[in-house]
Parts: C-alpha cells; structure tokens; sequence
C-alpha cells in the first residue's frame, strides 16, 4: 500500500450507478476495449467510457447492464473518443476486469457510500 487514504479523499469521489444504452467495438484503441454509452439519470444523463474488457463482455450482453463508475473524474481522449467516466472493474485471476456492480437493480444515479 503506497499511502492511506482519508475520508476525505474518498467522499471527492463521486461513484454512480448507470446503466449501458449502447456497447460498441473499439478497434481504434491501443488495447482492446469497448466504447461504452452509461446512463445515470438525472442531471448526469449519458456519459461515455472506454473500457477494457473485451475479454468477458461481447458488446451485445452490455446493453442493460449496470455498473458503477467515476463520474468526477476530467474528460480523457482515447483515440479520438472523450471518456467522460471510469468504469469501474477488479481483475480476474488472469488479469482480466471483472465489472462491478450492484447485486440487485437500482435506480440509475444512486451514489455509492
């Protein structure tokens, strides 16, 4: 473990809950990914990710699927596609992400604490 977090430092994160309305191959990444649209509902509405995890999600098993994700994070361009938040996922036991997500459905938007 390099440093401890605070709790501070953990409620900066702002961890939501979405579901993905579209799921498209991106072959324009440097690693193979999936471009991803989430909705969250609310003010936050669809944002885009690039996620690796070509290896356990076929494009078409992701449209309505909730995942959590990091939606306070800046913008990053990859390939020319803006990630607009963080999926969030924990590796296999190859190295391979797993996503997260809740074990029951939620409302799109809720927060994690």
């Amino acid at each position: 473990m390099d440093s401890l977090a605070t709790l501070d430092d953990f409620l900066r994160l702002d961890i939501r809950v979405g579901t993905v309305v579209d799921a498209q191959p991106f072959p324009e990444a440097r690693k193979p990914s999936i471009r991803l649209w989430i909705d969250f509902g609310g003010t936050l509405g669809v944002k885009r990710s690039s996620a690796q995890i070509t290896v356990h999600y076929p494009t078409d098993r992701l449209i309505g699927r909730q995942v959590l994700a990091v939606v306070n994070f800046p913008p990053r361009s990859i390939a020319g596609f803006e990630s607009e938040v963080l999926t969030l996922g924990v590796p296999d036991e190859n190295g391979e992400v797993v996503l997260l997500k809740p074990d029951m459905r939620v409302p799109d938007g809720g927060k994690m604490y």
